[in-house]
């Protein structure tokens, strides 16, 4: 009877141990709450308006050309003292005579190789899609030729 007893109680400890427990894993502990996702900015029902090309080629001209040319377009600007040949003296008129509005246009988008000149003079082909802002920037270099 002892053996019995001893059997007993090995098979309430076996159960115990492995019977009282699922074959499942025992539930994590809850993850605290994600931040929610930010839903996405509505579309504007209206198109952004587009920037006056204008207003562009004047930023331009201060960010891209004044380096070499200088504000008054004097070709003075403090990049300049190391280029040789100097950049264009915008307030020739002379230049101004010598030069038509396609000419300025192709050297704007081209740089100085694209009408045999100074490969000092870059290229900005970003502006090849904008024909409205190189017309503007056109305009600045003529407007720089009546500002003698």
């Amino acid at each position: 009877m002892r053996e019995e007893g001893i059997c007993v109680a090995a098979l309430v400890v076996c159960l115990a141990t492995f019977g009282c427990t699922s074959k499942e894993a025992a539930p994590a502990e809850p993850e605290p709450a994600a931040e929610p996702t930010p839903t996405p900015e509505a579309a504007p029902s209206e198109p952004v308006a587009a920037k006056d090309p204008a207003v562009e080629a004047e930023e331009i001209f201060k960010a891209r050309c004044v380096t070499c040319h200088g504000e008054k377009g004097k070709g003075d600007g403090p990049g300049s003292a190391a280029l040789n040949p100097k950049p264009r003296d915008y307030t020739s008129a002379e230049w101004q005579k010598s030069v038509t509005d396609e000419h300025i246009e192709k050297i704007i988008i081209g740089g100085g190789t694209a009408v045999g000149l100074s490969a000092l003079m870059p290229p900005n082909p970003d502006l090849t899609d904008k024909p409205e802002v190189v017309a503007a920037l056109v305009a600045v270099v003529r407007n720089l030729g009546n500002d003698q």
